[in-house]
């Protein structure tokens, strides 16, 4: 049985891994996350301008959420997703 789409072994033929250049910021959502579905699919709607599928997408993933308490704000690694974000931000700023 082949390696799942987008996994290491079977990357996707838009996989931007190997094309990232050397400063440039990234996060990755990995299938153990119980939301990295949802999210891929909220991401996919957007781009895609279904802004209406968006919109359910991410009223699921909000109830999702809301099934168990969240992260103190202040985690660690919350902390640093803000930060890679803000990276992210600024990167494309200066390209």
């Amino acid at each position: 049985m082949p390696a799942p789409l987008g996994s290491k072994a079977n990357p996707s033929k838009y996989d931007v891994y190997p094309d990232l250049a050397e400063d440039e910021p990234y996060f990755v959502i990995r299938a153990h996350d119980p939301l990295s579905s949802a999210l891929v699919e909220l991401h996919a709607h957007i781009g895609a301008g279904h802004a209406g599928a968006a919109h359910n997408k991410l009223a699921e993933i909000m109830a999702l959420t809301s099934q168990k308490p969240p992260r103190a704000s202040d985690s660690p690694k919350y902390r640093e997703t803000f930060l890679i974000s803000a990276a992210m931000e600024k990167w494309r700023e200066t390209r």
